[in-house]
């Protein structure tokens, strides 16, 4: 969380460092937002704080995100989000620049989101009797944005990676296709997070051409992607199936039933590829809820709670 404060302006880190650490280990998101007050996200609610946000703060912290260089981070600047050190990610919101219809770039910048990158290793290790029988089950992680999907995925990349001695799991070849940073949290192509010693990323990559890119050239045996949802990405992973290799992908949705009614999904769930749909949500009594289907719709694990990921 250091890592954090090192970018905000200095006024709002200062207000940070006087915070009681039971309220800033829970932060999810700080919004910084010209002319408002820092917003920050607490688990299921947010609070306000007494800090008006001025042009010159957005300015010292857009240049403290960038390395003082706006240009070499042209390409994060037009997809939305820039990642930092320790695998944080940083929304941003503008004015948007098209050409040709496409987005160009985004300036005058006024809104900022920082998504704290929450390292929970070992929160999947529950899950594995379930996602492992004699090799590793395709599994697709369904929930709605702030359930621990990503979360859940990076630690099972780690297990996968590292396998489990003590119940003969062995280490696999995985090749992570982290087309937002969001997983292994990559800065100049260096994962950030942790990981077991047999991961191969890459980052910023869109994941339809990633995962034909890690079958050619790194020979995955699984190979792990955030936020299916695209038909070049089904179509992507039928052809990583096809080609003998495991997949754990999360896709976004609030339900089993809602996930399996969109077009692109409903194609690779038809086909009983997936084996394993491990499905999040969040209530006030237990933060995160988890249960699990099998390829036939069948839950194997009926909803139970966990205080984190």
């Amino acid at each position: 969380m250091q890592t954090v404060l090192s970018f905000l302006p200095k006024k709002i880190a200062l207000f940070f460092q006087d915070m009681p650490p039971s309220k800033w280990n829970n932060i999810e998101e700080i919004r910084i937002r010209i002319r408002r007050p820092v917003e920050i996200s607490l688990k299921s609610t947010y609070e306000l704080l007494p800090i008006i946000v001025t042009e010159e703060d957005a300015s010292q912290l857009l240049n403290n995100i960038t390395n003082f260089s706006m240009y070499t981070m042209e390409e994060e600047l037009k997809r939305g989000y820039i990642t930092i050190q320790g695998g944080h990610r940083v929304g941003l919101a503008g004015k948007v620049i098209l050409d040709g219809g496409n987005v160009k770039a985004i300036i005058h910048i006024s809104s900022f989101n920082i998504r704290i990158a929450k390292e929970q290793v070992g929160c999947a290790e529950h899950l594995i009797p379930y996602l492992y029988s004699n090799g590793w089950q395709n599994t697709m992680i369904i929930g709605p944005p702030q359930t621990g999907k990503t979360t859940l995925l990076r630690d099972i990349a780690r297990i996968i990676s590292s396998g489990i001695h003590e119940h003969r799991i062995p280490a696999m070849k995985v090749g992570v296709v982290d087309e937002r940073s969001e997983i292994s949290g990559c800065v100049n192509g260096v994962p950030q997070l942790q990981f077991g010693p047999r991961i191969d990323v890459l980052d910023a990559c869109p994941k339809a051409e990633g995962m034909m890119m890690l079958i050619r050239s790194m020979s995955p045996q699984v190979i792990i992607a955030d936020e299916i949802g695209r038909s070049e990405d089904s179509g992507a992973v039928l052809e990583a199936i096809n080609a003998g290799i495991n997949l754990v992908i999360t896709v976004h949705g609030f339900s089993y039933e809602d996930v399996i009614r969109r077009p692109n999904i409903q194609e690779i769930i038809n086909l009983h590829v997936f084996k394993r749909f491990v499905v999040l949500s969040r209530d006030e009594i237990h933060d995160f809820c988890y249960s699990i289907i099998d390829e036939t719709g069948q839950k194997l694990l009926k909803e139970r709670g966990v205080k984190q990921w």
